[in-house]
């Protein structure tokens, strides 16, 4: 069995791969780049869910199995922002840090009391030519949003999200801490066994 991670993010393709992997040694697990994909897939939905099917799909009609992660950053002050945007949230998609820096701009009359957010993660699959309903979970991990970096690790806004239970961001949490309780590890969680469901011989 051959899945495609509907992402080129090398960070994203990493932990994907942590989880799916130990589900069976016998799947190959390959990158858009893998399977030749050209040019970049248009997230135009107004939900991580919407997003994360449209990635999934693109790959599926392809003829493979597809497998797309969309996540953000819900920050409860902002009304969710940045949202579907975090990429993007400074305009320029990608760019962690200046992302990182309108956050803390747009958060700075925020006490911290009220700094709480959530990472959210949806994981979808698509199948080939529609063999089988497409699979959507969604995991969340709450936490509050600090006033300055802290840690040297992860991606995106990890420095920022303080998760109180171990007293740590999520740059400062080593990848088994960080798997045990991320929000990409809790919806590949739910995944993993309706994907099961379908595969019952894996």
């Amino acid at each position: 069995m051959k899945i495609v991670l509907a992402s080129r993010n090398a960070h994203k393709i990493k932990e994907l791969y942590a989880f799916i992997s130990p589900i069976d040694p016998s799947i190959e697990i390959l990158s858009l780049d893998d399977i030749g994909f050209v040019g970049d897939i248009e997230e135009d939905g107004t939900t991580f869910e919407e997003n994360a099917l449209i990635k999934a799909k693109a790959v599926a009609k392809m003829g493979y199995i597809g497998i797309a992660d969309d996540s953000g950053l819900a920050v409860d002050a902002l009304n969710g922002a940045p949202g579907v945007y975090s990429a993007r949230y400074s305009g320029e998609h990608g760019d962690d840090h200046k992302n990182n820096m309108l956050l803390l701009e747009n958060m700075k009359d925020v006490p911290d009391e009220k700094r709480t957010a959530q990472f959210v993660s949806v994981i979808a699959c698509a199948f080939p030519e529609d063999s089988h309903e497409p699979i959507v979970c969604r995991g969340e991990c709450p936490g509050t949003i600090l006033h300055a970096y802290r840690g040297n690790g992860g991606f995106g806004y990890d420095p920022l999200f303080y998760y109180a239970p171990f007293d740590k961001t999520y740059a400062e949490m080593i990848p088994d801490e960080k798997n045990q309780i991320s929000h990409r590890a809790n919806a590949m969680a739910l995944f993993i066994a309706k994907f099961k469901e379908i595969f019952p011989t894996l």
